[in-house]
C-alpha cells in the first residue's frame, strides 16, 4: 500500500487496509479490556490506573521506514487533520476516532531549540529546549487535550450523554480544556485553587467559556473534588489520570525523534508535577522501539521542585517506599503537588528507562530560568526547575559534555510574566536575583543617555 493511501484511508477502512486499534487496560496487568468510548478511568478489579494499549501487530505491518516516511509526508502539512502533529500519527495515538470529530488547534510542531550559548555556559555542546510553550494555549497540555476532546465529541456523536468535561488545574490544564471544549461547543469546567495560579492562566478559561470555579484549597484538594463530581454525575473527567491526554503527550518523543532526522537524544530532562509528562514521553520512546523504528532508549529525567518533591524521596529508596505529601508553596506553581495521579505510571517508566530524579530548590530554579533567558529563551519556572537539575548532573558528571540533552519547556514564559517582574525587581522573598535587570529611568538628553550606554558597555 502507497503512503498516499495509507495517509488518506478512513479511521474504518476496509479491504486490505488495516483497522488500527486502541483500548484501555490496567497498568497493573489485571485481564480485561474496556473501550475509548467508555467511561472509566480506573481498574474495577484493582483500582490502578488505565493505559491506552495498541495492537502492535497491525502496526507493524508498515515497516519502520513507511512509518518515518508517512510522518515526514504529513508534518505540518494541510491536509486535515494530519498537519497536526499529534493527528499526523493517528494511528499510534487514537484511531478510534472519526476525523469528522477531531476537534485540533494545529498543536505540535514545536520548536527545538538548539540551545548553543547556554550549553556552552554550563559545559555542554548539544543541549536542546523542546519550546512545548510555543501551542495554541501556550503549554503543552494541548498535546493531551486534542486527544481527550475529539473522543468526548466521539462519544457524544455515539449518543452519550456527556453533559460537561471538567478537570482541575494549577493553570494550564484549565486554559487548555477551555479553549479546546470552546472549539467542539462542549462545555468546561475548571476546578482552580484560589491565588495560586497566574492571572493570564485565570483568563483563559474565562475568556473561553469555561464554568470557573475557584476553591479554597490547594491543587490536590481540587483533583479530589473533580474525582468526586465526576464520578457521580454525567461530567467526564479530564485530568491525566485519564489516559486519553497521555496518548497525546506521547507525541512529544515522536517528535523530537523526528526533529533529529529519526536519531535519538541521549538524555530527556522533564519537569515532574503530576507526573504524567514523564510517563508519556517514556511510552513514545517505548512504542518507536517496539516498532523497530529507534533501536536504544534515552536516559530520562524527571525534575522536580524541593517544596514538591514526593517522586524524588521516593527516588532515594529506590522505589521502594512511596508517601503522598503536603506541598508547599513554590514558585514553580504548575508542579506544586504532593500526591501526583501518575506517580505508579512515572515510577515503572523510570524504571524501564534506568531513569533519575533530581530536585531544585527555589533559588536554583529561579536563577537557571534566568540565566537561559539571557541566552535567547524565556522561561516558565517549571523549565527553571529543569534547567537547574540539568547544571546539577553536569556538574556531578551524571551528563557528559558530548551528550546530546533535550529538556522539555513546558510552558511559555509569557504567562508567567509576574514571576520574571518580581525576579528583575528583586522581590522573590530569600532569593538572590543574579541576572536581575530593570529599566535604567533617564532623563531626555542625549548626553546622559550616552553616558549610561558607555558606562554599560565598559562593564566586563
Amino acid at each position: 500500500m502507497s503512503q498516499e493511501a495509507l495517509a488518506r484511508q478512513p479511521n474504518r477502512s476496509s479491504g486490505d487496509a488495516p483497522t488500527y486499534r486502541a483500548w484501555f487496560q490496567c497498568i497493573a496487568g489485571c485481564p480485561g479490556t474496556y473501550e475509548l468510548n467508555e467511561i472509566i478511568y480506573q481498574c474495577p478489579k484493582c483500582g490502578n490506573l488505565l493505559e491506552v494499549a495498541h495492537d502492535l501487530d497491525l502496526l507493524r505491518q508498515n515497516s519502520p521506514g513507511q512509518w518515518m516516511a508517512l510522518f515526514d509526508m504529513r508534518y505540518r502539512g494541510t491536509e486535515w487533520p494530519y498537519g497536526s502533529s499529534v493527528w499526523g500519527k493517528k494511528e499510534m495515538v487514537c484511531p478510534n476516532v472519526d476525523n469528522r470529530n477531531i476537534v485540533s488547534t494545529y498543536e505540535g510542531g514545536s520548536n527545538l531549540f538548539w540551545a548553543e550559548r547556554l550549553g556552552r555556559e554550563i559545559g555542554l555542546e548539544d543541549l536542546w529546549m523542546k519550546l512545548c510553550g510555543n501551542s495554541h494555549t501556550g503549554s503543552f497540555k494541548d498535546l493531551g487535550m486534542t486527544v481527550l476532546v475529539s473522543m468526548v465529541k466521539q462519544m457524544i456523536s455515539e449518543g452519550v450523554p456527556i453533559q460537561a468535561v471538567a478537570c482541575a488545574s494549577t493553570g494550564d490544564t484549565s486554559a487548555s480544556l477551555a479553549a479546546y471544549c470552546a472549539a467542539a461547543g462542549i462545555q468546561a469546567i475548571v476546578f482552580l485553587p484560589r491565588h495560586k495560579v497566574s492571572v493570564p492562566q485565570l483568563i483563559q478559561p474565562l475568556a473561553h467559556g469555561a464554568l470557573t470555579l475557584s476553591l479554597d484549597t490547594d491543587f490536590d484538594g481540587c483533583m479530589k473534588l473533580v474525582q468526586e463530581i465526576c464520578a457521580k454525575n454525567n461530567i467526564y473527567l479530564a485530568n491525566s489520570m485519564n489516559s486519553l491526554r497521555l496518548e497525546g503527550q506521547k507525541t512529544i518523543s515522536i517528535e523530537l525523534v523526528q526533529q533529529f532526522d529519526w536519531d535519538i537524544p541521549d538524555v530527556v530532562i522533564v519537569p515532574g508535577g503530576n507526573l504524567g509528562n514523564i510517563s508519556a514521553i517514556g511510552r513514545g520512546f517505548l512504542l518507536l522501539r517496539n516498532l523497530g523504528i529507534i533501536s536504544r532508549l534515552p536516559r530520562l529525567v524527571c525534575a522536580q521542585a524541593e517544596r514538591a518533591n514526593p517522586l524524588y524521596r521516593s527516588y532515594l529508596t529506590g522505589f521502594r517506599k512511596y508517601k503522598p505529601i503536603k506541598a508547599k508553596k513554590t514558585l514553580a506553581s504548575a508542579i506544586q503537588i504532593g500526591n501526583p495521579v501518575s506517580v505508579q505510571k512515572a515510577i515503572k517508566v523510570l524504571k524501564e528507562f534506568d531513569g533519575i530524579v533530581e530536585q531544585a530548590t527555589e533559588e536554583e530554579l529561579a536563577n537557571s530560568a534566568a540565566h537561559a533567558d539571557r541566552t535567547g529563551l524565556y522561561n516558565c519556572p517549571h523549565t527553571g526547575v529543569a534547567l537547574a537539575v540539568l547544571s546539577k548532573l553536569v556538574k556531578r558528571g551524571v551528563i557528559g559534555p558530548r551528550d546530546r540533552v533535550v529538556v522539555i519547556s513546558t510552558a511559555h514564559g509569557l504567562k508567567f510574566a509576574d514571576f520574571q517582574l518580581r525576579y528583575h525587581s528583586r522581590r522573590l522573598r530569600g532569593i538572590e536575583s543574579r541576572h536581575s535587570n530593570l529599566p535604567v529611568e533617564l532623563p531626555a538628553r542625549a548626553d546622559r543617555i550616552m553616558e549610561t550606554i558607555v558606562r554599560r558597555l565598559e562593564k566586563p
